[in-house]
This record gives C-alpha cells, structure tokens and sequence, in this order.
C-alpha cells in the first residue's frame, strides 16, 4: 500500500528546496515572503590523520534556534502573523536544513502538530514517514558527493533536541561514517570466514534478547549493548537500504514501532530521550554487505538517573554499560499494555 498521495516541491526564499508529503488533499499555493540572509558556505571539513577520520567545521550553526517557545516554532505552518520555514499546512514536510552539519541536510518534519511526538503518530502516517524517509534517501543518493545517507531522530532536551516539534534529520555524508566502515570491515572478514552475513547471524542467535517481532520485522536488544537501553529493529531478510522495503514491510514497521515507543516511555513512567537512526548501505560500496537496521538507544539507565560519556567513553571510544543486555530486553517486554 502507498500512503503518500501527493509529492509537491517548492522553494524558500533563500532558494532552499522544500517538499511536501500529503496523505490529505491540501493545496500548496503560500511563498515564504521572509527577506532571508544568503545561505551560509558549507561546513568545511577537516580529516584528522590520527583517526582517519573526517570531521566537520560548521560554525553557522551556532546561530541556531534554540528551544524557542511554542509560538515561535519554526516548523509549524505560517500564519498570517507569523511566517516560518514551511509556508503552508502539511502532513510530513522535508526541507533542506538552514544550518547544516554537511553539505546536505535535510530537516523531516513528521506532523504539522506540535504537541504531539513520533509515538503518537498514526500507523498509517508512521508508514508514509517512512515511505518520504526512502523518498529522501533515493534522492540523495543520486547526488554527487554523497557517499551514504542517515535518517534519524533525536527525542528530548537530554539528548540535546533544540526544537521541540516532531521532527526528524536527514543527512547525506560526503563521506562513509566510522561506525559503517567498522562494521562493514567487520562484516566481511566474518563472510569469508562463514559464507555468512554477520547481522544476519546475530538476529538469529537474539534469543531472549528479542522483544517484540512479526513476519516481517524483529525487534532486539544487541548481546555487546553499549547504552542502558538500546535496541535494533530489523527486516527479516537482507536489505541494503530503506528504499528496498516492500509495502508490506513497511506497513508492518508501524506498529511494532510504535509498540517498542510505548514500551520505552513506560520503563520510567516518562518519556524517554533516544536517538533512533537506520544504518543504510553505504551509496557506491558494498551494499551486498549492509543490512538495513534502526538503532535506537537512550542514555537513561534508571529513574532519574543519565548515563553521561565521560573519560573512558568520551577520551577513548572505551563503552561501559550499567545495565545487562538480556535484563534490559526482559524489563522492555514487561513493558507492554
């Protein structure tokens, strides 16, 4: 089933590209009349010869908006009073962000409500976030200079969220990440030792670190979890990337999701700040390696109580986790309805 009904493009005032995805039959004819400085250069990015590794410089972003209130949010519909970064009302909106990390960067705004979050979203809107996300990550990947594309959502002022309206990221790497290159190395030093791949291996052998599954998707915690509560939610065959999903699977995400989301915010009785990221094949190189999975993690490790990076984490990529993997996976079961 497609549960996007209509695609439409338009502009900002500063040339930046924005799409609207509506399930609804809204009409898109509002401009965004605001007198907008020119677009800033793109981030530079510097490589660190000690790591091998790239890190960007992007110092436009510290102008950022930050925690504005609710009737300053920039990603709510303009009004006639008040004119934001999406000129009309929307279902799922997509525009490339103002304050990039890396050349490209996308913003995915998941609902035109403000008050509501990814875990009160309906089935059927989960299902056409995730079919814009294949949307978006085809685009991209067709773009020179993108070597891999990173869908992703940051929840609560904890994880470091500066704008409080359901929304989501999207960021085209001009580079493959260190955790992909890791994993891939990792990948195919494990298939020509098996025959086998490595993700695939490590859902089978999940066991009772499984906490919720259907036909078409498993959702587990990792045996090696870095964080208090961390889990991979996965298809059940091998793909390389979000834009392989059939219809069925991508209407069977939805509620397993949003499932795992209740649960989550049940755990403490709050809701819980997580990162929530899929890790896609990268665009040019070993994509018969990747498997396509959504890593969400959370830094609460109990009841008021924050796991922070410090010196082993932070200094040398040394993880420590306070909680066992399988305890975790048992107290997110017990907390189902």
């Amino acid at each position: 089933m497609t549960h996007i009904m209509k695609r439409t493009a338009a502009k900002m005032a500063d040339g930046r590209e924005l799409v609207y995805f509506d399930e609804r039959e809204l009409v898109h004819n509002g401009y965004d009349r605001r007198e907008l400085p020119p677009r800033p250069a793109a981030p530079e990015l510097r490589h660190d010869d000690l790591t091998d590794e790239w890190i960007a410089i992007a110092a436009q972003r510290q102008t950022r908006t930050f925690l504005p209130p609710a009737d300053q949010c920039p990603l709510c519909p303009s009004t006639p009073d008040r004119a934001t970064e999406i000129p009309d009302d929307y279902d799922v909106a997509v525009f490339e962000n103002r304050f990039p990390s890396y050349p490209r960067c996308e913003v995915v705004c998941f609902t035109s409500d403000h008050q509501a979050s990814f875990a009160t979203l309906s089935p059927d809107r989960v299902a056409t976030v995730l079919e814009v996300l294949a949307d978006r990550t085809a685009e991209l990947s067709m773009m020179d200079g993108v070597a891999q594309v990173f869908c992703f959502e940051n929840r609560g002022v904890e994880i470091g969220v500066t704008l409080h309206h359901p929304h989501g990221q999207i960021y085209g790497y001009p580079f493959v990440p260190p955790r992909t290159r890791t994993v891939l190395a990792a990948t195919r030093r494990h298939l020509e030792a098996t025959g086998r791949n490595l993700f695939a291996d490590l859902l089978a052998g999940a066991g009772d670190r499984v906490v919720l599954q259907n036909e078409h998707l498993t959702a587990f915690v990792p045996y090696a979890a870095r964080w208090p509560f961390e889990v991979f939610v996965a298809p059940n065959r091998q793909l390389p990337d979000l834009t392989a999903l059939s219809d069925v699977e991508r209407d069977s995400f939805a509620p397993l999701y949003l499932d795992l989301l209740g649960r989550l915010d049940r755990l403490f009785d709050a809701p819980l700040p997580y990162i929530s990221g899929w890790h896609q094949a990268p665009v040019r190189a070993d994509r018969d390696l990747a498997y396509l999975h959504l890593q969400l993690f959370s830094i609460r490790r109990a009841a008021g109580k924050l796991k922070y990076l410090a010196g082993s984490e932070s200094a040398m990529g040394a993880f420590v986790n306070d909680v066992v993997p399988e305890e975790a996976a048992q107290l997110i079961r017990d907390a189902g309805r």
